[in-house]
């Protein structure tokens, strides 16, 4: 007769003996695309050992997914984004977190179409926008993973310089200039439904350029505020947030905070913008001592964000004051004169590292998170430009 007292003890034995092998482990992995080379190099972030390196159409930027499985290169002027897997992946059982490591590899997960720019990712839904098409196609992570991608492709009324986020089984989508689509920046966004019918009205955004997830919330940044996009009932609810308290100017480049719900923006080229969609003064503006290169938040230490000035220094920015908490040299100085896509630093927060790139020098500057102190250096061959960091820590059983 089956002894359901038995089977219980017996269970919990297999279980606690199965948690006793395992051992707790920490795998950081930064993705460093090159600024003139078609090429991605995956870099163990705790030795500084290249673990592979990948050959791509052309030079691409880089975007890791909110799983840390998976990282897009966006190749623009060669027409494709390739799909790479971290090697990474965190499994949760409630009490702790599982993880495996594996080596990344290239994935046979290519998505084709004319001048790739945009890229979104929403809980798993990823939209890419084309804009010599006109074209967002969407997909899951999950079909992209396993090297076959089911697209689902909308379509605008005209080829421009736009973006599509997916929200569920919602899509939304820019609506390019009337008159001049291919020279000016879209109108406004629209939404569709799981057929593609229009839900509503277009939102009206002129201006459009610039979108960030932090939490449920979408922000897309417009001429005069920003448009915050939720989860309704019935389907996205979006709303005006404008802009107050700020001397004239405008967000073009947006991040979202993790574990706060927060925005990070540019404003000008020598200030950045704090936004909180809930808070009583919703925006507050961050005084740059040089013009600013790039910035990233941290999605470890949730209070902190960083921004690189053109005089070769890393700031942190403690995002509940609102104010500049702590500065580092780190590299020769960066002009932001010239052509926008010159080889500049760029920022990526890889576990208790600040990861910084210097191009010219072909290194990797490493910053202790705790102390901001330089830490160490990691020479990568070519011009390092683009990061993306993805790991963390769990059980290996």
């Amino acid at each position: 007769m089956f002894n359901i007292r038995k089977a219980a003890v017996a269970l919990s034995l297999i279980l606690a003996a199965n948690h006793a092998s395992a051992e707790e482990k920490t795998a950081w992995r930064l993705f460093v695309a090159d600024h003139a080379a078609p090429v991605v190099r995956a870099i163990d972030a705790l030795t500084g050992n290249e673990i592979d390196n990948f050959k791509l159409k052309g030079p691409a930027r880089l975007y890791a997914t909110s799983s840390a499985r998976m990282i897009f290169a966006v190749q623009r002027d060669d027409d494709v984004v390739s799909a790479m897997a971290s090697g990474i992946v965190f499994g949760d059982h409630g009490d702790h977190g599982d993880i495996t490591i594996e080596p990344p590899r290239l994935l046979d997960a290519e998505v084709h179409g004319r001048k790739p720019v945009h890229f979104v990712e929403h809980k798993g839904d990823i939209a890419l926008f084309f804009d010599d098409e006109g074209l967002a196609r969407v997909f899951s992570e999950k079909t992209a993973l396993e090297g076959n991608p089911i697209i689902r492709e909308v379509a605008t009324s005209s080829p421009h310089h736009g973006v599509a986020a997916a929200l569920g089984d919602h899509v939304l989508v820019t609506e390019p200039h009337p008159e001049k689509p291919a020279d000016e920046l879209p109108i406004g966004i629209k939404v569709l439904d799981a057929t593609d019918a229009r839900a509503g009205e277009t939102y009206q955004c002129p201006d459009l350029h610039g979108e960030a997830t932090s939490g449920n919330l979408l922000a897309l940044a417009c001429a005069e505020g920003l448009l915050i996009v939720r989860p309704g009932k019935d389907g996205p609810e979006i709303k005006h947030l404008p802009y107050r308290g700020l001397p004239s100017g405008k967000s073009t480049t947006l991040i979202g905070g993790k574990g706060l719900q927060y925005f990070l923006g540019n404003y000008g080229p020598d200030a950045v913008v704090l936004v909180d969609p809930e808070g009583s003064t919703p925006f507050r503006l961050i005084e740059l001592p040089t013009r600013r290169v790039h910035f990233a938040v941290d999605p470890i230490r949730s209070k902190f964000a960083y921004v690189f000035t053109e005089d070769g220094k890393l700031h942190r920015i403690d995002v509940i004051s609102g104010a500049l908490d702590g500065s580092i040299a780190l590299t020769e100085p960066y002009s932001m004169d010239g052509h926008w896509n010159d080889p500049r630093p760029r920022i990526a927060v890889a576990g208790d590292r600040i990861a910084v790139t210097d191009p010219l020098k072909g290194l990797l500057h490493l910053v202790d998170a705790a102390t901001f102190a330089k830490a160490a250096e990691i020479a990568v061959e070519g011009k390092p430009f683009n990061i993306v960091a993805v790991g963390g820590s769990g059980e290996a059983h």
